[in-house]
């Protein structure tokens, strides 16, 4: 295979690795949409009247899925650009969009791994907080936002680690069935569905900014030193 082969077959694997980071990015805008207005963690973050460690976790996670997005999408656009009009300085734009969300990403690993339980644990203790404080208040705004957590997640209350409840506590759960589940539980399961999406985005994510990192070095590297198609479509270096 000639060189004007290998830059056509750049191309074309540069098209398409584009169109596949943009559909990424777009579909780590719309998680991120989900995260910070979906009506679990929304009604979660909005629980507390107080400023909660799930407040600063909730808020900081749109914003970083939004610069993402926003960085996977602009570079997918540059580099889609830059391979039609085989413009070297669109592709060096492209390159360093793609870097930079690949930095990004594997901060955000490094974080997760470090990290494993702090979003599970940040959740848990805001229910907590206002399943005890509704407990104490028998006719409050804790008693509605406790009742606002539950009717969106279809369960009530949390089990106790004695197996007992007293009669303020028993009185946050009447009724048995689906709506009668430990809310504690559904919680996890909850939280655990949403982070594995969010884990497969970003390992998607670290290997299609890697493989466009790649393609777009090499498709500058190739327009800086001069190769253009001439007329009769082949690749020649220019003087």
């Amino acid at each position: 295979m000639g060189p004007g082969s290998r830059v056509r077959a750049a191309k074309c694997q540069m098209l398409v690795t584009s169109l596949f980071v943009l559909l990424l990015g777009l579909a780590m805008a719309t998680v991120a949409a989900l995260t910070f207005f979906g009506a679990h963690l929304a009604v979660i973050s909005h629980a507390s009247q107080e400023r909660t460690p799930f407040e600063a976790l909730h808020r900081r996670a749109f914003l970083a899925g939004v610069s993402l997005a926003g960085l996977l999408a602009l570079g997918a656009v540059l580099s889609a650009a830059a391979t039609v009009r085989e413009a070297r300085g669109l592709m060096a734009g492209a390159f360093l969009c793609f870097a930079l969300a690949f930095c990004a990403l594997v901060q955000v690993t490094f974080w997760r791994f470090r990290n494993p339980s702090q979003v599970e644990d940040a959740v848990l203790d805001t229910y907590d907080l206002v399943f005890d404080r509704a407990a104490r208040d028998s006719s409050g705004v804790w008693r509605r936002e406790l009742a606002a957590i539950q009717d969106t997640f279809l369960c009530c209350g949390k089990s106790s680690p004695l197996g007992l409840q007293g009669s303020s506590e028993a009185d946050l759960c009447p009724g048995e069935g689906p709506a009668g589940q430990d809310c504690l539980q559904e919680l996890r399961r909850f939280l655990r569905t949403h982070g594995n999406t969010v884990s497969t985005l970003i390992g998607l994510g670290l290997v299609s900014t890697v493989c466009a990192m790649l393609l777009s070095a090499f498709l500058c590297f190739a327009i800086c030193s001069g190769r253009s198609l001439d007329r009769k479509g082949k690749y020649t270096l220019s003087p």
